[in-house]
Formats: C-alpha cells, structure tokens, sequence
C-alpha cells in the first residue's frame, strides 16, 4: 500500500503507538499490558481503533507523522487487514509520508511467511521479533512458546520479507556465563539486520519471576556478573558495526528504530489502545496520557466517549526536565541542552546540583560537550544511580 503525504500537513511532529493487548500466553517475566482470551472481534477492535485515533486528531489537528509502532501484547495475532485499516486511518486523519517508518512487533509462534507478507502489504516496513533465547533451555525457564529453531526460522523470514527488521534477546539470565553469552550472541550476530535489541533481564514487581525471586527460588546474576556480561555485549556489538546507541539497542548508523528515538529524545506521540501511554504538546502544554489497562473497560469507554483514556495531566517543566534527562539519557547522543531549555523553559542548572554534576564529570560518569549532556560508557552502565545521585 503506498502512502503519500497530505498537502497540508503540518509541521509539527507527532508519532502514534498502538497497542495490541493479547497474547496467547503470559510470560513469567512480562509486566507489559497483555491479557489471554479465548476470543477477539477483530472487526470490533478495528472499529475501536479508528474511532479513538480520530479523537486523538481532534485534539492535535494537523501533524507530521514521523512513525507508527504496533506493539502488545501480540501485535502478530492481528490480522494484516486490522493493520492496514488502522495505517490508512492514520493516513486519512494526519497523512503519512511515503518512507515513514512502520513497525509491528511479532512473536515467532504467530510469524509465517503468508501472514508477514500480508502485513507488508497492509502497509508495514519494519518488523521486531521478540526472540530472547537462542537456547531451548533458556527459553523454557523464560516461559517462551516457541524453541530456538523457530526462532531462527522467523528471523529468516523476516529478513526475505522486510528489509528493515530486530529481534530481541534478554542476557543476565538465570546461570548464564559469559562464555555461554559469547557463544549465544556471536550466534545472533549472524542473522541479525541493522538492530538488535539487547536486554538485561530485570525482575518486576507483579510478575511470576518476582514472585519466585521473592521466595529465592530464581537467582539472577548479581551486578558484578551483570556488568560483565554488558561489557560483552557493547565489545561485541561494536565489533560486528552494530554499536549501542541507546543502553540496550544497537544498530547500524542510520538503522535506528526511529519511533524509539522519539520517546527518548522526548518528542510528541499519541498511545493507541488498553493502557498506552502518550506525551502531547497541546494549546502550548505537555500533556501525559494513559489509557484503561483492562481491555473491556478500554472498549466500553471508547464507545461512550470516543477514547479508552483517563483524565490527562500537565506535565510540568519541573516533570518536563527529569523526563528529558532521565530518556536522553539512555542515548549515545545525550542531551541537546538547548533543546532542554526551550522544552522547559529553564536551563539545566535549575534541574541538578552544580556540585553533584560536577563530580559525576570528574569520575567520567557524565561528558558535556559543547551544549550536550551525555552520559559516558561507564556511567550508561550505572544509570540508574547516576540519575538517582543526580536528581536527588
């Protein structure tokens, strides 16, 4: 399906994300909005969809969409007609530019070659494959639903359907060496594109590893094993010309995945569907948005009221600048200071402590360059305390 851009566009800038909020079967690990049912109206959910972005238009009028993601749940249990309704709604409410990035996130248990090519045709140009494990053993204990060979299979179809395409994979894994992460991620290494995303397992509160790790049934490696496997990660990556360029994505320059890098560089998005999240700028103000988790109830509101969301909240420029420094960052790039300023109306000294800036410079956790404030290899390594220290 080709697109073509609407003559009176505007200029400003505004991605959609929508979300897909079932699944066939709940990981152990997943704290993501995804829900099991035993049946969907598809034809009801495309209705939902359509009626809810046209709310959405409403409140932001003319925009230039930079990128549209599917994401879940299990976006590739939507049929590829569901997709192309919503990408042409998308495009007759804001207008999509030719080339503009298109992405559907698939598991490999719901990827075959028929239904890919269905959901090109619909009108994507990128698909991400949540993989995480090359090893059967390691995809049992993650509660995975397809084996490593599957895995490999659906890569491959991708990589002949699309010719922008991720795959994802968690390390710091329950027992997992370093030598057994080498091997694992040389492997990956061979059938990967332009991107690969590279997680570090994390143990979330409300999931079936939490609770098993709150028994200490599921031992995970402690920060030192964490850190060494990273350091893997990035020697690696960087060596095969897919070097990070955010703390857990790495790609080809130029292959980036571009509607992430408008969450991190703090751009305006509008969240589609059972609890998505948005940030829009409106009659001058950002705006947080999130929607009613539960799918149910998120339909029933958009029936009633045209949209599935809560009240929205002003973001303020206090909220404004810890959100920018806590996203930006994540990236290579860092922080555009001037960017930061006219976002928030303030400079960058109004948000941290001179002193505490001062010596996270000196112990080369931070780098300022000129009017960009990034955080080194050392220090994306400790964000987390990096942030906490700062901000504090």
């Amino acid at each position: 399906m080709l697109l073509k851009p609407k003559e009176d566009a505007a200029q400003e800038q505004l991605s959609v994300y929508v979300h897909w909020p079932f699944c066939k079967f709940k990981c152990h690990y997943c704290d993501f909005n995804s829900h099991v049912r035993e049946r969907v109206e598809h034809a009801d959910w495309t209705a939902a969809y359509l009626r809810e972005l046209a709310h959405y238009r409403s409140l932001t009028g003319a925009r230039h969409i930079q990128s549209v993601f599917f994401g879940g749940g299990t976006p590739s249990l939507m049929e590829p007609k569901t997709v192309e309704a919503v990408i042409g709604g998308i495009h007759n409410l804001w207008g999509i530019p030719q080339g503009t990035e298109i992405t559907l996130e698939a598991n490999p248990t719901s990827v075959e070659a028929e239904k890919l090519k269905g959901f090109k045709a619909a009108g994507l140009n990128r698909v991400s494959l949540g993989v995480q494990s090359l090893r059967d053993a390691d995809l049992k204990k993650l509660s995975r639903q397809h084996s490593a060979a599957e895995a490999v299979a659906a890569v491959k179809i991708a990589a002949n359907i699309f010719s922008r395409y991720s795959f994802d994979l968690i390390y710091a894994r329950p027992d997992q060496s370093p030598e057994a992460w080498r091997d694992e991620l040389a492997e990956a290494l061979q059938y990967a594109g332009g991107h690969l995303s590279l997680y570090q397992l994390t143990i979330e509160e409300g999931t079936r590893f939490h609770t098993l790790h709150q028994r200490g049934e599921l031992k995970v490696p402690d920060n030192d094993a964490g850190a060494k496997l990273y350091e893997i990660t990035q020697e690696m990556t960087e060596r095969a010309g897919l070097p990070a360029y955010e703390i857990s994505n790495h790609a080809r320059p130029g292959d980036e995945s571009r509607h992430n890098l408008v969450y991190w560089r703090y751009g305006d998005y509008a969240g589609i569907g059972p609890g998505a999240h948005g940030r829009l700028t409106l009659q001058g103000e950002k705006q947080a948005t999130r929607a009613h988790r539960a799918p149910e109830l998120w339909m029933e509101r958009v029936r009633q009221h045209g949209h599935g969301a809560h009240e929205f909240e002003v973001v303020t420029p206090d909220q404004r600048g810890r959100e920018m420094l806590m996203m930006g960052l994540r990236l290579m790039e860092g922080v555009d200071l001037d960017a930061f300023t006219t976002e928030t109306g303030k400079n960058i000294s109004d948000f941290v402590n001179p002193g505490k800036a001062k010596l996270l410079l000196e112990e080369g956790l931070l780098d300022l360059s000129g009017t960009t404030l990034a955080a080194t290899r050392a220090g994306r390594q400790r964000l987390n305390a990096v942030l906490a220290f700062l901000l504090s």
